[in-house]
């Protein structure tokens, strides 16, 4: 059996404009919660994040920070050993501390260097930095990213790129900000 191609593309078409349509009654008829003000849960102890905050919007925002680290709320958050429960406001933990440093240094970052700019194409530019971006999901950056000295190739002998007698800075591996190479 041989089907004509311009009944087939039309049956198509029709299908996924009726589709679209039936989407669109269905949102219609639900309850209508953009005609009811937001209400937004009251934090405590929010000191970089909005205070205008949906739960939602929150747990996204500790979601994709947890992923970054490949951590558990507890690696931040600070958990009750007599109630076993979380104490979120709790501001005892280091880790917290310092991830509340590293969202406005990024923050900083982005504002400076990606301003929602377009790039040379016209394309707009979606390069940000955000925690994945240097931690890949390991939490302590010292323990496991940064390359040993030389780089993937191990220690630069003389000669070597970076070595005595070859370009400085060209093809040598990079070192911890906190060590001298």
């Amino acid at each position: 059996m041989r089907v004509n191609k311009k009944i087939l593309i039309t049956v198509c078409l029709l299908s996924g404009i009726i589709l679209l349509a039936s989407m669109t009654l269905i949102r219609q008829q639900t309850p209508a919660q953009s005609q009811q003000p937001q209400q937004f849960p009251k934090y405590v102890n929010l000191k970089v994040l909005p205070k205008k905050i949906t739960h939602e919007q929150l747990g996204v925002v500790m979601g994709h920070w947890a992923s970054a680290l490949g951590v558990k709320c507890n690696f931040c958050h600070y958990m009750n050993p007599d109630t076993r429960k979380m104490e979120y406001p709790n501001d005892s933990k280091p880790e917290k501390l310092m991830a509340r440093k590293m969202y406005l240094m990024a923050t900083k970052i982005n504002k400076k260097f990606f301003k929602g700019e377009k790039d040379s194409v016209g394309m707009a530019a979606l390069v940000k930095v955000n925690c994945y971006t240097c931690h890949h999901g390991v939490a302590k950056l010292d323990n496991a990213t940064w390359p040993k000295q030389g780089g993937p190739g191990g220690q630069r002998g003389p000669g070597g790129p970076g070595g005595p007698g070859g370009p400085q800075g060209t093809t040598g591996g990079s070192s911890s900000p906190d060590k001298k190479p």
